[in-house]
């Protein structure tokens, strides 16, 4: 079999798929020894893999850059239509049925970690009860969430939406409050936490960018008021362990902060403003919406949410 590309003719006989696996794999990890480890085969394997595709495509597709590898210019082009091509593949050969018992594989889900800490272990619990063969990637979707799923770069997206593009579908899963954390025995304790000693302390941020308002900033400042950020750090866990052992306090949502207490460590108290709510959803791309493993994904995402919920209000 044959294909014109550009005008010129390409067997496609002569191409391994599993190279276009590889390739995607490099692509991504821009290292050879993670890559090999995502395929699940050796570092030589993996370095041999890359020296048949560069002979394959005439490019270099990973060259130096500072600190390792980056993608040379080719390898930029590729990146998106070989993402659409595997993932058409994947549909290909689940287009009649899916069956999570026996699928393989890997699911890539961009979650902030945030959100990750609390729904992760109920989907979790879920894919070893219906598809204990299937491996999971929990990947921060950073600033290019939509982008990743327009793109086929990743299964499903779970996040704060506001809009959503054309072509991105989404649900909601569950809903936010945001409540104040503190260290247990802090010295705010000893009287209520009005405004005026809420801003009067010092706060950590948790923002993946490490600039930018967070939400109670952005309240602050419809108020004409502003806190001191003494320190932003870019995920949960870090700033836990730091409230945990200075005066510094977080605002965060509901579900971590009760998931903080459980260490008996700190004390969780609404804060003397109003921040309303927020929702977190569910997001993926159309093309997915009827293929059955993506089916499939989205109830368990979306039963994980459910268990999730239930375990915190038998907590509360």
């Amino acid at each position: 079999m044959t294909y014109i590309v550009s005008m010129r003719e390409v067997d496609l006989r002569r191409i391994d798929l599993n190279l276009l696996v590889a390739l995607e794999a490099l692509l991504d990890e821009k290292n050879v020894t993670r890559a090999a480890l995502r395929l699940g085969m050796s570092q030589p394997a993996a370095s041999r893999a890359l020296g048949r595709l560069r002979a394959l495509f005439s490019d270099a597709l990973l060259v130096d850059g500072p600190g390792g590898y980056i993608l040379s210019a080719r390898a930029e082009e590729v990146r998106p239509v070989l993402r659409r091509i595997l993932a058409g593949v994947g549909e290909i050969l689940e287009a009649n049925a899916f069956d999570p018992a026996t699928a393989t594989g890997r699911i890539r889900l961009l979650m902030p970690d945030l959100q990750a800490a609390v729904l992760t272990p109920h989907l979790l619990a879920r894919l070893a009860r219906e598809a204990p063969s299937l491996d999971l990637d929990i990947v921060a979707p950073g600033t290019n969430g939509i982008e990743a799923l327009e793109q086929g770069a990743a299964d499903a997206m779970v996040a704060l939406i506001d809009e959503a593009p054309a072509g991105i579908q989404r649900r909601r899963l569950y809903d936010e409050e945001l409540v104040t954390l503190m260290r247990a025995h802090h010295p705010a304790l000893a009287g209520k936490l009005t405004l005026d000693r809420f801003l009067a302390l010092e706060h950590i941020v948790v923002s993946v960018t490490g600039v930018g308002p967070a939400p109670v900033d952005e309240v602050l400042a419809r108020m004409g008021r502003t806190r001191r950020v003494k320190l932003r750090v870019p995920n949960f866990f870090a700033a836990v362990e730091i409230a945990a052992r200075s005066d510094l306090i977080m605002t965060l949502p509901s579900s971590l902060a009760r998931a903080a207490a459980d260490m008996r460590r700190f004390v969780s108290l609404p804060p003397p403003l109003d921040l309303g709510s927020f929702t977190m959803s569910l997001a993926w791309h159309a093309r997915q919406q009827d293929a059955p493993r993506h089916i499939w994904l989205r109830r368990a995402i979306v039963a994980a949410a459910m268990d999730m919920s239930s375990a915190i209000a038998v907590k509360s």
